[in-house]
């Protein structure tokens, strides 16, 4: 199983521990088949809430991601269309089941000193930076 560290803005953590944010959005796609996401919640949060399996990932020109998650991106498209206004290409991760920490843990736990910019993929406690 490939799991990776997302970091991630409360509003949007919210979001996705509340059913409705059912897709996560992206500008580059790992290029590891990725079957989990762990969620680091940005600041003011700046802990490690959740985890979140990946049913599949959707990638393409940003108009035809936004047709196929419109209904459960828990973004308004005004938001979708900033993120991607230079981009060519757009990633969603579709969501699957969340399960949120009952105690929310430190990056340091996972050996991380500092949230990735992008994405890390975790490998037991070990990480390596994309």
């Amino acid at each position: 199983m490939k799991r990776i560290l997302l970091s991630i803005n409360p509003e949007h953590v919210e979001n996705i521990l509340n059913g409705t944010k059912k897709y996560e959005f992206r500008k580059v796609k790992c290029k590891k088949a990725v079957n989990e996401i762990v969620i680091y919640s940005t600041a003011p949060v700046m802990k490690v809430v959740a985890s979140v399996s990946v049913k599949k990932v959707i990638e393409g020109e940003p108009e035809k991601v936004w047709d196929i998650t419109k209904d459960g991106a828990g973004i308004e498209k005004s938001h979708f269309d900033k993120y991607y206004e230079k981009s060519s290409c757009a990633v969603a991760y579709k969501l699957g089941k969340v399960k949120k920490f009952d105690v929310p843990v430190s990056l340091e736990e996972y050996g991380i000193t500092r949230p990735p910019q992008s994405f890390m993929y975790l490998q037991s406690s070990k990480c390596s930076c994309q």
